[in-house]
């Protein structure tokens, strides 16, 4: 099967210093993405058995994995220093998709924009931290055409916008009080004082509805938190 490639370039502002966006990128990646195994070096080993192809602290670093039938995935970061003392990150996703390449071109742009949202997140209000992290996938009705609206309603999103405040009684963690600091058709985060919570509609991708939980407390148990995330999210189809 012939591949196409693609590449999706996403630039923005990050409340923080150069050192800590690259910390972010390369050691704290549970706190905004999932957790991730670098080797701090030219050469080294990157995630999902890539290459480390340029590691310049602060400002650049960038892998890269190849595969057969000239697969490749290649991820840059160049980051530089504005004048007020943040950042500005200039991410650089490309590769080969082999099949459906609209939808998971569309799909990875809008994963691409959400992740490293959070990412500014955790460096403008948790940098350096490491986080206990969960991952849940909803079940197979979550993949339904209005499976994220249902979502966006048992959280109360239609009381709270973007920038507003939610509470949502989850079993076995009480009540769960939370800034809404993204939200659009496809992707929902909430931060709280120690974690922050982020909703995927994949369902528009041909998937399931999912969800990463990143906990930042001292000592947080992210299997418990998980489990109760996790029937909190399984529950809304059942019924």
């Amino acid at each position: 099967m012939m591949g196409k490639e693609f590449k999706i370039v996403h630039e923005t502002e990050v409340d923080g210093t150069p050192q800590q966006v690259f910390d972010a990128a390369t050691g704290g990646t549970s706190g905004w993405m999932w957790p991730m195994e670098i080797e701090p070096k030219l050469g080294g080993a990157g995630p999902f058995g890539s290459t480390v192809t340029v590691w310049e602290p602060p400002h650049r670093y960038s892998n890269r994995m190849e595969g057969e039938g000239g697969f490749f995935n290649q991820l840059d970061f160049d980051i530089s220093e504005l004048a007020d003392g943040t950042s500005w990150l200039r991410y650089v996703h490309s590769g080969v998709f082999f099949e459906d390449w609209d939808n998971q071109y569309d799909g990875a742009a809008k994963h691409t924009a959400f992740y490293l949202h959070t990412l500014g997140q955790y460096v403008k209000y948790f940098a350096g931290q490491q986080a206990a992290f969960a991952d849940v996938q909803g079940p197979a009705a979550s993949s339904s055409a209005q499976a994220f609206v249902a979502v966006k309603h048992a959280l109360g999103l239609y009381d709270a916008g973007a920038g507003g405040h939610l509470s949502v009684t989850i079993a076995g963690l009480g009540t769960v009080d939370a800034v809404v600091d993204y939200l659009d058709d496809n992707f929902v985060g909430l931060r709280t004082e120690d974690a922050m919570i982020r909703f995927f509609g994949r369902n528009a991708f041909g998937s399931v509805v999912g969800m990463t939980i990143h906990l930042f407390a001292e000592g947080a148990d992210a299997q418990a938190v998980g489990a109760a995330w996790d029937s909190w999210l399984n529950g809304l189809f059942e019924q």
